[in-house]
């Protein structure tokens, strides 16, 4: 038996996994979670990157007490970034995602890059918070090295500052054809010489441990650090437990990514005005998909609810969802309005004009509209991509939620398959199990794997 640690970073969740590999084996035991999310200070919102790789240590110790450790890599949320200076030092916590700090930029980069062009050479969907965005509302980028969040966490582990593909795919920056930057676009939007580190691929071995970190996790061997899709969608559609290529997936957590996996973007206007993304995937292919705001709505309507001393339990709010008649009232749950923290329950009793403002109705137009939302996302990838969809994967927390599987299969009218849960956690495993040699194989060959290790459910549509 082989041991990986997996760092999976989530936007409101952190865990180290352990993972155990062997011929006829594959296991996940979580040794460390922790919270996550957005810190506001009178400036904006920004990400506790400190308090995340201190429990990122946590995890690792904690995991190389249990197992020697043949491995370890690190994946996470997309295009927030750490700025370091000349010496490699920390310039600031790194700005969260939902700080509205783009908003004043957007036009002034579309006045030098016509969103057309952008689409044209990075196949990038339109999202406010996207890398390039976040850049342009920089005040001081000279002299700078932007890293990703895995990348960041990745060059503090080891001291190798790397962006690997998957994640650089999310930028905005990253041509969609070559997989390296683009030069013509980074001249445009006159970033600095030397911003962006040397892109490299899923699947190589980054660099060891350094000395000081293996003594601070008690480590004293030669510990590799492993590149794996560390954007954290791009090692969930490795553990997606397809037997065919004719399937679709749902990567479900706080973003519900809805796509399907090609060997060749979609650089199309149709696909563009759809807005849809074309991301790198392992392996060399493409996650050609659409976020849909995903359980973010759910998750920071029950922090309203509980800051209010409103008694809300999940499980109990689920059932009585349930028992609701269908055909309420939806949400365009990408509607910019639902994109920042605050009183998500308000927002959603506003926009669909509930008259019922309990939390079972609330709960349920969520869960309604989310479900549409991701039968019209899948439809359009069908449509766009020429790719047939058979059956549809769904991944991640939003897995565990019977009530919007349920409701997903009924609005595409296809089956949908939950599970695995830890889908992300168990495509870093594959991936450096891969790399080092303990495992061989496509990746049709990993999802085999995958299918043979998880407890899946099917939903028939009704």
């Amino acid at each position: 038996m082989t041991a990986f640690a997996a760092v999976d970073l989530g936007a409101s969740s952190g865990r180290v996994m352990l993972g155990r590999v062997g011929p006829e084996h594959l296991t996940l035991t979580e040794v460390h979670r922790f919270r996550n999310g957005g810190v506001r200070l009178p400036d904006g919102l920004y990400w506790d990157v400190l308090g995340l790789y201190t429990d990122v240590l946590t995890g690792l110790r904690a995991a190389a007490r249990e197992e020697h450790l043949a491995g370890l890599a690190v994946d996470s949320w997309a295009v927030d970034y750490g700025l370091l200076d000349a010496r490699g030092a920390l310039q600031g916590n790194p700005r969260h995602y939902r700080d509205p700090r783009t908003d004043a930029v957007i036009d002034d980069v579309h006045a030098k890059l016509d969103p057309a062009r952008l689409y044209g050479v990075t196949g990038l969907q339109f999202l406010p918070f996207n890398t390039l965005y976040q850049l342009a509302a920089e005040p001081v980028l000279d002299g700078r090295r932007a890293l990703l969040v895995p990348d960041l966490l990745g060059y503090w582990l080891t001291g190798r500052q790397i962006a690997e593909e998957t994640n650089a795919s999310t930028t905005g920056l990253l041509d969609a054809r070559t997989g390296g930057w683009s030069p013509p676009l980074l001249e445009a939007l006159g970033l600095p010489h030397g911003l962006l580190p040397d892109v490299i691929t899923a699947g190589e071995v980054l660099a060891p441990l350094t000395g000081e970190v293996g003594a601070e996790i008690g480590v004293d061997y030669a510990l590799p650090v492993t590149t794996v899709g560390s954007h954290d969608t791009a090692s969930a559609v490795v553990g997606v437990p397809a037997e065919t290529d004719r399937f679709g997936y749902i990567s479900c957590g706080t973003w519900g990514l809805v796509g399907v996996e090609l060997d060749a973007p979609v650089l199309t206007e149709d696909s563009r005005k759809a807005n849809f993304t074309n991301e790198r995937g392992v392996d060399g292919t493409i996650r050609y998909l659409r976020n849909v705001m995903g359980l973010w709505l759910l998750s920071e309507s029950m922090r309203t609810w509980d800051l209010r001393g409103v008694g809300v339990e999940l499980d109990d709010v689920l059932t009585a969802a349930a028992a609701l008649a269908a055909g309420g009232p939806r949400i365009d749950p990408d509607d910019p309005v639902f994109l920042p923290p605050g009183d998500m329950p308000e927002r959603i009793i506003r926009a669909a004009g509930l008259r019922d403002p309990e939390p079972a109705a609330v709960v349920r137009c969520i869960l309604d509209s989310l479900a549409v939302a991701f039968a019209e996302a899948m439809a359009d990838a069908e449509r766009l991509s020429g790719r047939p969809v058979e059956v549809v994967h769904l991944v991640g927390g939003g897995s565990q939620n019977a009530l919007l599987c349920q409701l997903t299969a009924d609005a595409m009218a296809r089956p949908v398959v939950a599970g695995p849960v830890e889908a992300t956690a168990l495509g870093n495993v594959l991936v450096q199990a891969r790399t080092h040699g303990v495992l061989s194989g496509d990746l049709a060959a990993l999802r085999g794997r995958v299918r043979t290790a998880s407890r899946l459910r099917r939903y028939e549509p009704r």
